[in-house]
């Protein structure tokens, strides 16, 4: 499954290497499409001394354009879906932020079965997000008139909804129950409001709230059907696939050093140190993606499934971080621009995870198997 995408040589603010594939294992990929995937991400890499926004177009119509290929997840080939993703990541991080809601957005879609999308001008061409975040002091209501669904209130939390042309947003249905929609972004009635992001990590992705005030909608699966759907749980192994290639992003900066160096005992050990590390995020995707394509993935499992990989890969992302900073001390943090700014994503990125209370969760739905689970 390749959309051939032609192998470039680096040429963005991150130095001259490729990016390289990144592997699960497991069964053959193709190793050139791969490869030139990466290396595409990192041509479109932002270039700190721009807009931080200038990388957009770029990386949205390569989004859209792996769109039409990249498989989804559950259908048997979800190993390389989540190669794409952690290739794409491993090269930049803030590319890969574009692309995966819009592949997730597919997906979620794909599993809902076939709507209509006549009325919201939808096409091959469309670009997508996944806007599920609540607040406590917003809420986005949906409302069924003589005309069909309407969307009314605030979002929070909706990244590039001033770039994308479309959306599956949650909404409330009712006092405690909540529904997906596909909706049009670029119609009236749709206010990206500014936000105030001040992250120095995915600068370029801003993320704020959108106010919907009598905004058609499709919806997208029954009510809690968003939640309840093992997709569900495989889009959030999915993040974890693009924390594991920003990782590897990192990592590979320390392998520079050491390759080219002598380094003595604390060096091997940063260095063995940060292979046991991806050595269990790649182990934990692997197997997530042959139970996932087995059918084994499905409910509580997925759910289960999900805590596990995405407690191993962020801890995984966390231990690179700290051993490569160890390493590589202030110099390049300092002065390499792309090495700072695939640090910052990284840092930002990985808090998706909720630490604490998501280790909590998984330990919850273990005492709800009622077995034992070693």
């Amino acid at each position: 499954m390749s959309i051939g995408i032609p192998a470039r040589e680096q040429h963005g603010p991150g130095g001259a290497e490729r990016a390289g594939a990144v592997l699960l294992g497991g069964a053959t990929v193709d190793r050139d499409f791969l490869d030139g995937l990466g290396d595409r991400a990192v041509a479109l890499a932002p270039d700190p001394r721009a807009d931080a926004e200038a990388f957009l177009p770029g990386a949205l119509d390569l989004a859209v354009e792996l769109g039409l290929t990249a498989p989804p997840p559950g259908e048997g080939y979800t190993q390389l879906l989540w190669e794409q993703l952690a290739t794409i990541a491993a090269a930049d991080l803030s590319v890969a932020r574009v692309v995966e809601p819009h592949l997730d957005a597919l997906a979620i879609l794909r599993q809902a079965g076939p709507m209509d999308f006549s009325s919201l001008e939808e096409d091959a061409a469309s670009s997508w997000g996944v806007f599920a975040a609540e607040a406590p002091d917003l809420r986005l209501e949906a409302t069924l008139t003589d005309t069909g669904w309407r969307l009314d209130g605030v979002k929070p939390w909706c990244s590039l909804a001033a770039h994308l042309s479309h959306a599956v947003v949650t909404a409330h249905t009712g006092d405690t129950r909540r529904r997906a929609f596909a909706v049009r972004l670029r119609g009236p009635g749709v206010e990206v409001r500014p936000g105030n992001w001040a992250a120095h990590g995915l600068a370029g992705i801003a993320s704020g709230p959108v106010r919907f005030d009598g905004v058609p909608a499709v919806p997208v699966g029954p009510d809690g059907w968003y939640l309840d759907r093992p997709g569900f749980a495989w889009g959030g192994i999915g993040v974890a696939a693009v924390w594991y290639g920003g990782a590897v992003g990192v990592a590979r900066r320390l392998w520079q050093k050491y390759s080219t160096s002598h380094p003595d005992q604390i060096g091997l050990f940063q260095l063995g140190a940060v292979d046991a590390a991806l050595a269990s995020a790649r182990c934990a995707l692997l197997e997530a993606a042959r139970l996932v394509d087995a059918g084994e993935a499905a409910a509580s499992e997925g759910a289960l499934l999900a805590h596990r990989v995405r407690a191993v890969v962020a801890a995984a992302a966390e231990e690179v971080l700290a051993q490569v900073a160890h390493a590589l001390g202030p110099a390049p943090l300092a002065f390499e621009a792309a090495h700072a700014r695939r640090v910052a994503d990284l840092q930002l990125y990985v808090r998706q995870d909720h630490a604490e209370r998501d280790r909590a969760a998984l330990g919850q739905a273990l005492l709800a198997r009622g077995t034992t689970p070693w």
